[in-house]
């Protein structure tokens, strides 16, 4: 395997985590946007009521609610794969990649919604896949993150 293919990812023996009921919501939330807008699209009066609605308003409707639900599954893109050579952290927007030597630890720390990776110099990068609203499942995760990066430093001496 080459440098550039080492860097790209975790391998396909990756453990998989995605935030349960964030998940749910995002798409359930979605599901009932594109409902209502097409409900009051279609509901719009087409007859003089003092305002007049052409189909163009109707459509216009419905691409909002689109775009709304888009909005909202945006949520949904939270995931963590991760394997032995590291971890790759998705969020709502952007996707980042770390080596498990660039990581110090993985922490949740008391009263916060979502896990962290504790990085050099006090920086950190969260976690939006480990959630603290999915209970056993964040907890699992946490183990499961934690035992792949404490094996990945481990020196052979160890």
């Amino acid at each position: 395997m080459n440098d550039q293919q080492d860097k790209a990812g975790p391998g396909p023996d990756a453990i998989v985590l995605r935030p349960r009921l964030l998940l749910i919501c995002a798409w359930v939330g979605a599901v009932a946007v594109l409902v209502i807008f097409a409900v009051v699209a279609y509901l719009m009066p087409a007859e003089d009521t003092g305002v007049i609605f052409r189909p163009a308003d109707q459509v216009s409707m419905m691409v909002l609610g689109v775009l709304i639900a888009g909005g909202l599954l945006l949520m949904a893109r939270p995931r963590v794969r991760a394997d032995a050579r590291g971890i790759e952290v998705r969020n709502i927007v952007t996707a980042r990649w770390f080596g498990w030597d660039e990581v110090e630890g993985v922490a949740f720390p008391d009263g916060t919604s979502w896990a962290r990776l504790d990085l050099p110099d006090d920086e950190y990068h969260p976690v939006l896949a480990v959630q603290a609203v999915d209970r056993g499942l964040a907890v699992d995760g946490i183990r499961r993150l934690r035992a792949l990066h404490r094996d990945a430093v481990r020196t052979p001496e160890q």
